[in-house]
């Protein structure tokens, strides 16, 4: 049984908007840091933004002003919505979550990214 669950993805014109979305279980939602990171052709996995239980955002310099990542309290679900997109965005994005104290980690199967005309 996966503990994340992601969905959407998919291709997208340069320019365009896409959402991804993760659900989880209300357990790990309240506790942990929920975060996407992405990893394009050829590259390291990095992280894209991530959000604390109490919706405190953090963004790669490489997002800030196109992507916006939320939190959905009674979907347990986190979103990162993505405008302005760019072929450099193609990737596969994981969904993670982090607990803030404990070792504790998890990632999600990973769902495909391609901004292309």
């Amino acid at each position: 049984q996966e503990l994340l669950v992601e969905s959407g993805g998919g291709l997208v014109p340069p320019g365009g908007s896409l959402k991804v979305s993760c659900a989880t279980s209300e357990g790990i939602f309240s506790n942990y840091i929920m975060g996407w990171y992405r990893q394009g052709p050829g590259n390291e996995r990095e992280l894209v933004a991530d959000i604390t239980p109490g919706g405190s955002a953090n963004y790669a310099d490489s997002v800030k002003g196109r992507f916006t990542i939320s939190r959905d309290n009674a979907e347990n679900t986190v979103h990162l919505q993505m405008n302005s997109l760019d072929p450099e965005d193609t990737a596969i994005y994981y969904c993670h979550a982090r607990h803030p104290i404990a070792a504790v980690s998890v990632w999600g199967q990973g769902t495909p990214v391609t901004v292309s005309s």
